[in-house]
C-alpha cells in the first residue's frame, strides 16, 4: 500500500507543481506583456521634407470689388454719356477725363467740370445724394459741358456700381442717367 499511497502523492505533488507552474507562466504573461494598440483608420500625416511655406497673399488692388457697399469711394471717375429716358437721347462726352468725380471714405468728394473744379459731399443713405460745395467759375468756351455737367451732379437721386465695372448716376426717376468710367485710383489729397 505504501506504493500505492506514493505513487499517488507523487501524482498530486506532480499535478500540483504543474497547476502552479501555469498560474505562474498565465500570470507573468499578463504582467510582463506590453500592450500593442490596435490599427484604427484615423489617417496620419506623411512627413514631408519640405517645410510648409506661407500661402502667397493678393496682391492689393487700385479698384475695389464692384460688390462691396464702397466700390465707388477712392476712384477718378471720368463722364463718358448722359443718355435722356424720354428722348432716348445720347450725348457722348468727347474728352472724359476733363469730367471727373472722386467720392472720398469720409463722405466728401472731388472733381473737374472741364476748366473748373469743383468740391462737396455725397450721400449714400435713401438714395444717393450730391451737395456741391467751392467751385471755380472760369468760362470754359461755348463747347464746353461744364455748366451741363454740374447741374446733373446737383440733381443726383440715385447711383453706383453699373455691373460692368463703371458707375451710373441719374437724376429723379432715371430721367437723365450719367455713365462714368474708371479712371484710376486715387486717395484724398
Amino acid at each position: 500500500m505504501k506504493t500505492h499511497s506514493h505513487s499517488m502523492h507523487r501524482s498530486w505533488s506532480l499535478l500540483f507543481c504543474i497547476s502552479i507552474l501555469a498560474v505562474l507562466i498565465l500570470t507573468g504573461c499578463a504582467s510582463g506583456s506590453t500592450q500593442v494598440p490596435l490599427p484604427t483608420n484615423t489617417p496620419q500625416p506623411i512627413p514631408t521634407s519640405v517645410p510648409p511655406t506661407n500661402p502667397p497673399k493678393p496682391a492689393p488692388t487700385s479698384v475695389p470689388p464692384a460688390n462691396t457697399p464702397n466700390s465707388i469711394q477712392n476712384i477718378i471717375w471720368q463722364w463718358e454719356s448722359v443718355t435722356n429716358k424720354t428722348t432716348n437721347a445720347i450725348t457722348t462726352v468727347p474728352n472724359p477725363a476733363n469730367y471727373t468725380i472722386t467720392f472720398y471714405p469720409d463722405g466728401t468728394l472731388s472733381g473737374k467740370a472741364d476748366c473748373n473744379t469743383f468740391d462737396g459731399a455725397y450721400s449714400q443713405q435713401n438714395g444717393f445724394s450730391i451737395k456741391l460745395g467751392a467751385s471755380t467759375m472760369a468760362f470754359c468756351g461755348d463747347a464746353s459741358l461744364d455748366q451741363q455737367y454740374v447741374t446733373l451732379l446737383s440733381s443726383v437721386a440715385a447711383g453706383g456700381p453699373d455691373g460692368a465695372g463703371g458707375l451710373a448716376l441719374e437724376t429723379a426717376g432715371g430721367e437723365q442717367r450719367m455713365l462714368f468710367k474708371n479712371g484710376g485710383a486715387t486717395v484724398k489729397p
